[in-house]
């Protein structure tokens, strides 16, 4: 007779969704096993079964995450025309992410952030995302001065790891409750370091609404409309 097993009774895709949106919320520390059983719509018995760990969930949730919600943060970072827009539609992405997340925040930046030993593993996992961001970053800055977008002088290691920063800063002041404006402002203010910006150019001032941004873009239809 052959051990099939017990047949699963749920959606682990779902369930890895729901799991990812709970470990955004709260982190690891903070996600309790009765939170995420209780979001997935599993019992622990299962839940080690699908996952065989609230650590390896956190892996698979992480995954998720680089592969739906930040693939949108990449994508912008390797479409922009030039340097200058590339990094600006980064930040924007990267503002809209942050401000859509369960409590504000990025779950690659504020997911695992205390220093305890046992999870030094994740820590190390999120750290080598996060080095792998500011490579992707100065590869489309190292693309910008081949291209003629920035001078050859450009230090574009200082530079990816200035933004790489201010995204991480942009992370933070979401979860403390910035507003879209305030995010906006820290990122007009930023993209002065980067010549040839298209919103420090364009604005000329801090705090404007970007010309990129939904925001930007429903004022615009709106003004059509009026006229």
């Amino acid at each position: 007779m052959s051990n099939r097993g017990r047949p699963r009774t749920f959606d682990r895709d779902l369930a890895l969704q729901r799991g990812m949106e709970v470990f955004w919320a709260k982190g690891y520390e903070g996600a309790q096993l009765v939170d995420l059983t209780t979001a997935m719509g599993i019992n622990p018995p299962s839940f080690y079964a699908a996952f065989g760990s609230k650590e390896e969930v956190f892996r698979e949730s992480v995954d998720h995450y680089r592969a739906t919600i930040a693939s949108g943060v990449i994508r912008a970072l390797q479409e922009g025309q030039t340097a200058g827009a590339a990094i600006s539609a980064m930040l924007m992405k990267s503002i809209e992410v942050a401000l859509t997340g369960p409590s504000g925040g990025c779950l690659l930046i504020l997911g695992l952030v205390d220093c305890i030993a046992e999870n030094k593993p994740l820590r190390d996992y999120l750290k080598g995302i996060r080095r792998t961001s500011v490579m992707l970053i100065r590869q489309r800055l190292d693309r910008g001065v081949a291209e003629g977008d920035l001078p050859q002088d450009t230090d574009t290691q200082a530079l990816a790891t200035y933004y790489h920063t201010v995204v991480q800063g942009l992370s933070l002041q979401a979860r403390d409750g910035g507003s879209r404006r305030d995010l906006y402002t820290a990122m007009t203010l930023a993209l002065k370091a980067l010549p040839g910006s298209p919103i420090g150019a364009k604005t000329g001032r801090a705090g404007a609404e970007p010309t990129g941004s939904p925001r930007a873009a429903r004022s615009r239809r709106a003004k059509v409309t009026a006229r």
